[in-house]
């Protein structure tokens, strides 16, 4: 069953459209309050199509999750009584509860890492905000967090990405499904250590 190959010929074709910015911009914003897909699965295909443009889609990515986190900290600050049960419905309740320890524990640096790595964003703004965290660190924290990761993906895209996409095309099946295995073993893991 051919699954991944269309499915890649499609995002190709999608990442040249010409609202393809618009739509990053939006889900990078989503992201860091409250959508689960990370920008980069975005960012990455619409600089394969644009890669003289990777600058500017890099910081259009950074800024916008940046204003999401902004909206995550204000939710935590608002709401956090409110919200906090929801969060921990989604599944995110023992990453919510290691989050505000390592808060404790790092202050501002949890940010920053956070903004970079792929622990879930989201969860670190809204901490942020329910612990009151100092705004103007925490938007420094995120800007350049969000800033090393997104310039990161996209100028690794724009140089390898020409190289790269047409040898990667024939074995996309076969790196889908090897993928979707990666996962499945994850959380077969990460069942196993939590029960």
């Amino acid at each position: 069953m051919k699954l991944f190959g269309p499915l890649y010929d499609q995002v190709l074709h999608y990442s040249a459209h010409p609202h393809a910015p618009r739509y990053l911009a939006g889900l990078s914003f989503a992201e860091s309050s409250f959508f689960p897909v990370p920008p980069d699965v975005m960012l990455a295909p619409i600089v394969l199509a644009r890669p003289d443009q990777a600058w500017r889609l890099a910081l259009i990515t950074t800024v916008f999750s940046v204003l999401g986190g902004l909206l995550g900290y204000v939710l935590g600050y608002l709401a956090y009584g409110l919200i906090a049960p929801w969060v921990i419905s989604l599944g995110y309740g023992d990453a919510l509860t290691q989050a505000r320890l390592w808060f404790d524990t790092w202050g501002v640096w949890v940010v920053l890492v956070a903004g970079f790595s792929p622990i879930p964003y989201k969860l670190f703004t809204f901490t942020a905000g329910a612990m009151a965290m100092l705004l103007l660190p925490f938007i420094i924290a995120s800007l350049i967090g969000r800033g090393l990761r997104f310039f990161a993906v996209a100028l690794l895209i724009s140089w390898l990405g020409p190289r790269i996409v047409p040898k990667l095309r024939p074995y996309m099946e076969w790196l889908g499904w090897m993928t979707v295995l990666l996962l499945v073993i994850a959380v077969v893991i990460l069942h196993v250590f939590n029960s």
